[in-house]
């Protein structure tokens, strides 16, 4: 019985993962132009909510909600939702200059419009930085000016590579770029830095981080005192009776 409740939750592991991936990839294309960031699945046994994240959230509403109801039952058809069992709902990015996929989404319509590859990236860095963010890395592939392909790479700030910390501090997107000479692999890395409220980074610090605590002041010792150990205290000396005459 356990080893069928094991393979049940296992399909439903992957059922699940495979209907995120799938809507991820159909609204990245759909909603590139609209600063699309992200999306969430969240199950209730009354309905499916997913909630878009995107830094236009006005163009993916629409005009009096129109697109997001269009969208709403492309999704209810494609993965054959019952009536009312699924809602949309588009969520503003608090600061997009520490979202990785919105600044890489910049990155490419910046090249599709003609901008040189390294003003682009020393733009999309910059703003990066002065959003708040501890580091910014931007590579960019392929064939950029000459016809051997080689590959740039912009960065600023402090970045680590390996650990724990990469996954809970670094935010990555990677992109592709139709150019007239070939395709253009875009990736950008932001590492976030701690924030205690967790809206812009996470809550805890980097494990190497040593805090240094201020040492305890001690009371001064004005009368130098000597203590034996082990040697039973004396006895109190009883206090003298006053004689009565």
């Amino acid at each position: 019985m356990a080893q069928v409740a094991a393979q049940i939750s296992k399909k439903r592991k992957v059922a699940d993962g495979v209907f995120y991936a799938e809507l991820n990839e159909y609204l990245t294309r759909e909603l590139a132009e609209d600063g699309y960031a992200g999306v969430e699945v969240r199950v209730t046994p009354a309905r499916t909510e997913i909630i878009i994240r995107a830094t236009h959230t006005q163009n993916v509403l629409g005009e009096k909600g129109r697109r997001i109801r269009e969208l709403t039952t492309l999704v209810q058809k494609r993965f054959k939702f019952s009536e009312n069992a699924v809602e949309l709902y588009a969520e503003r990015v608090q600061n997009r200059g520490l979202c990785a996929i919105a600044q890489c989404e910049s990155v490419k319509f910046k090249l599709l419009n003609g901008l040189a590859v390294r003003r682009a990236c020393y733009g999309v860095v910059r703003f990066v930085m002065e959003s708040g963010a501890k580091g910014c890395e931007v590579v960019v592939s392929g064939k950029l000016r000459a016809a051997r392909a080689k590959a740039m790479k912009f960065s600023d700030g402090f970045m680590i590579h390996s650990g724990q910390p990469t996954r809970d501090f670094i935010t990555t997107a990677v992109r592709h770029v139709l150019m007239r000479q070939g395709v253009l692999g875009i990736k950008v890395k932001i590492m976030l830095d701690n924030d205690p409220t967790g809206r812009q980074g996470p809550k805890q610090t980097l494990p190497d981080i040593v805090t240094i605590l201020e040492p305890k002041e001690e009371a001064t010792v004005e009368v130098p005192t000597a203590q034996e150990f082990g040697v039973p205290p004396p006895a109190p000396v009883a206090a003298e009776q006053p004689i009565e005459a």
